[in-house]
């Protein structure tokens, strides 16, 4: 064995403070080692790469046991976190133990590829430390020895520790426009900073970590509320959600509706707009919205004025429009009279949808879709019930099994996305992501063609809750597998590029960080809330559709190492270092899922807004067109939408079985959509 003692500085160092008796959120400046000052046994002292720290790096030998060790010493018993600095120029993962006296206490660290030799990046661990001198060894754990080691860094452990779920809610003093919500306290190791309070996944209010109770204001008459708490301490570790309760305030005793609105009238129509204008209402206590609708579906809500733009009209196409009233009690004036007209004729450029059919009924939240190689057959998953099926282009619909340790949240969790390996007739694998016991897993099967089998965990450690647990599972042109992931109702997860959620992930086959990420982890962006749409274009661009809270729905154009925004930005902002979205909609008209691409034109399906929208892309360049919005209100709630291999059709599914559509079950559908 060759060892060797590098000591300018000597080994053994005195902690500034204690370790012990400090509680978990207090912070403690870290106190760096240097690699080339501890004991080397086959590496050495090297510096033929950039942006090291001290006077060198430690290049690992290329053997299993070699090792790199530390002498310090704590002036009291307690838990540490331990931060390596390290570079990994090569394609494959170098794992280590890490040992403290002699004892392995954190096996098969992760040390995956990072850009190249000359960048940097870190990974954390929490380690026991003895009161006294304490040895540190970060051991290869395979042939290709460890990485490239910078330096340590120790400072007292960052509270990991989450608060309890908060206890059943309930209301009281319920009024017309107001109630009051209470809830059981969670506790926490360290103390609850907040509640965070949601209404079906949008954050609506929050309470000191004191109280038990907040009262809500600004709510709408007789209107039924779905209402979560989630604790969250100092730290933002954030707990489960809480159980549901719904909660319903009472008739308003205002029950005159608005005087029906003065005459409609139209002008500018446009081949995706029209101009529109109509009489003002009265009420005795106020109006406070125009609704413009064709029948009772609402196209657009004015708050301010008598007229209006109404945008995303599909092209060549007849609208009967009206205009009704409403005051802040929820009542509905008569309409107003009914105008008609037909848009004007459509663009050639990349087609329109001219035909929509039913294609496959009897599904149960069907939530996501992906074509085997062949494009014979798709396999689609259900949500809730974990099932897979089958699913031909002549409509047979066969199941081939289900994915073992899937779990529901009761809200967006479940079975979610699937991927086919595009070397499936070799491999046979197919993949998913899941909701599981301790959080969202991507995980990796066997197909033969009529069964799954060869359950494996890819990828663990993706935080989970009731809502945004993102799910899309997509194959890049380069052969890696995208994954989208939500914040998991923790926004500052969003922007910790150490966290897995509220990202796209980019990642081998085999469960490994992609190389060539920007940060040499799994992250390929951030920012994100709760992205479910994933897409390439013609020319190998990444487009992505999410969720905003109460404000703006985007899509985004993805781009290695670009910050999204989320939870600084919903929709666009002037902040400096964050990527602006290339198109935004009122959450009411989208909260889209699932999109698509046929002829350089981006279809992108929505719950809440229950349309299909089409997103022209503009060329090659980084913009896109007027978006236009077809089936308003026809089928319900749209979740997924898949161009169908070789033709010029889509896959379009329905999301009506959940709690927010309220459909039985089974009753959820998907179509056939024609683009010409």
């Amino acid at each position: 064995m060759n060892l060797k003692r590098v000591l300018p500085y000597g080994l053994t160092v005195a902690l500034a403070l204690p370790l012990a008796g400090l509680s978990q959120g207090t912070a403690l400046a870290a106190t760096d080692y240097q690699a080339e000052d501890a004991l080397i046994s086959q590496g050495t002292v090297a510096t033929n790469h950039t942006g090291y720290t001290g006077s060198g790096f430690v290049d690992y030998a290329n053997v299993k046991g070699s090792y790199v060790e530390f002498t310090v010493n704590a002036a009291a018993a307690g838990t540490s976190s331990l931060t390596l600095r390290f570079a990994n120029g090569t394609a494959t993962d170098r794992p280590m133990d890490i040992s403290v006296g002699g004892t392995v206490v954190a096996s098969g660290v992760s040390f995956p590829a990072t850009a190249d030799w000359n960048t940097w990046t870190t990974r954390s661990v929490n380690i026991p430390l003895a009161a006294g001198t304490n040895k540190i060894r970060a051991t290869a754990t395979t042939a290709n020895g460890g990485p490239n080691l910078d330096r340590v860094s120790l400072a007292a452990a960052a509270d990991g520790q989450a608060p309890t779920r908060p206890g059943q809610p309930g209301c009281s003093d319920i009024g017309e426009s107001g109630l009051t919500l209470g809830w059981g306290a969670s506790t926490d190791n360290v103390g609850v900073a907040a509640y965070d309070i949601y209404e079906h996944g949008n954050k609506i209010s929050e309470a000191p970590g004191s109280a038990t109770s907040k009262a809500l204001t600004g709510l709408t008459p007789n209107t039924t509320y779905n209402l979560t708490v989630i604790a969250r301490d100092a730290a933002g570790n954030t707990s489960p959600a809480s159980p549901v309760v719904d909660c319903t305030t009472k008739p308003s005793s205002d029950t005159s509706p608005p005087t029906a609105p003065g005459t409609l009238s139209t002008a500018n129509v446009t081949a995706n707009s029209v101009d529109l204008g109509w009489g003002a209402s009265s009420d005795d206590r106020g109006v406070t919205a125009y609704d413009i609708r064709s029948g009772s579906t609402v196209y657009k809500t004015v708050t301010s004025g008598t007229s209006t733009t109404l945008t995303g009209l599909a092209c060549n196409s007849p609208y009967s429009l009206n205009v009704v009233a409403r005051d802040a009690a929820g009542n509905v004036s008569p309409p107003g009279n009914t105008v008609t007209f037909t848009t004007k004729a459509c663009a050639t450029d990349g087609g329109v949808p001219s035909s929509i059919a039913t294609f496959s009924t009897g599904w149960t939240i069907p939530w996501g879709t992906y074509w085997l190689p062949d494009g014979q057959s798709a396999l689609v998953t259900e949500r809730d019930d974990f099932r897979v099926r089958k699913l031909a282009k002549d409509g047979t619909k066969t199941q081939v099994g289900t994915v073992p340790n899937a779990v529901t949240t009761n809200g967006e969790g479940g079975l979610l996305g699937v991927a086919v390996d595009p070397r499936w007739e070799s491999n046979h694998y197919v993949y998913f992501m899941h909701t599981a016991s301790e959080g969202n897993r991507v995980v990796r099967m066997t197909y033969n063609g009529s069964s799954l089998s060869n359950y494996t965990v890819l990828l663990q450690g993706i935080k989970k809750n009731r809502y945004h647990n993102g799910g899309r599972l997509a194959f890049g042109p380069d052969g890696y597998l995208y994954v989208s992931t939500g914040e998991a109702q923790t926004p500052d997860l969003a922007q910790d590029k150490n966290s897995l959620n509220g990202k796209i992930l980019r990642m081998t086959t085999d469960g490994k960080p992609a190389p060539g990420n920007p940060f040499g982890n799994y992250v390929y962006s951030y920012g994100h809330r709760n992205p479910q749409g994933l897409a390439f274009d013609r020319n190998g661009r990444l487009w992505e559709a999410e969720f905003g809270n109460s404000s703006k729905d985007e899509l985004n154009l993805i781009k290695p190492g670009a910050n999204y925004g989320w939870p600084t930005c919903e929709g666009s902002c002037s902040v400096a270092g964050m990527t602006n979205p290339k198109a935004t909609w009122n959450v009411s008209e989208a909260s889209p899922s699932g999109i698509a691409i046929v002829r350089n034109v981006i279809y992108m399906a929505s719950l809440r807004g229950e349309r299909l929208w089409r997103i022209p892309i503009n060329g090659d360049n980084e913009s896109v067109g007027t978006p236009t919005a077809y089936y308003v209100g026809t089928y319900g709630r749209l979740r997924t939408v898949t161009k169908v291999p070789g033709s010029d059709q889509l896959w379009l599914s329905t999301t009506n079985c959940d709690n927010n559509g309220g459909a039985a079950d089974g009753s959820d559908k998907i179509f056939r959509v024609t683009i010409s």
